[in-house]
């Protein structure tokens, strides 16, 4: 059994299957094209993401002891990679958030090593800031 949530694994699996890095790209861009749109007040100075060069919002809501997470960007790559991210930690504890390295797990599947540096940059501050959160959380 996979130790990341169903969507997540997918996500892997479908990236698994596209060797080439156009299609990766494109795979983003649908992934990001998916997500539902924030509602105009939700794109605010509390949910923005600070270290990212594209404007990028994310929204954390406490579903009993899980975490639910939305987010946009306003680049097609970058609200990929928050589609990725959402997938992988949404759903999950505080404690099992806090403890899940996507960094490392994106490493794993190869994902940074064709990002630009302000996108990878960018997908570090995204995972520091819900894994900050969420070890407060645990920690509360």
């Amino acid at each position: 059994m996979s130790p990341h949530p169903p969507a997540f694994t997918e996500i892997q699996e479908n990236l698994a299957f596209l060797d080439n890095w156009e299609d990766r790209y494109r795979y983003l861009i649908e992934l990001g094209q998916a997500l539902p749109p924030l509602a105009p007040a939700e794109r605010n100075a509390v949910n923005k993401v600070h270290g990212c060069v594209s404007q990028v919002w994310l929204v954390s809501e406490r579903d009993g002891p899980a975490m639910r997470y939305r987010g946009e960007s306003d680049a097609m790559i970058v609200r990929g990679l928050v589609a990725v991210l959402i997938a992988l930690y949404s759903g999950r504890t505080a404690r099992e958030i806090a403890e899940t390295d996507a960094i490392a797990v994106f490493d794993e599947m190869g994902l940074r090593e064709h990002l630009t540096t302000q996108r990878s940059n960018g997908l570090v501050a995204m995972v520091n800031r819900i894994r900050t959160e969420a070890r407060a959380l645990a920690a509360a």
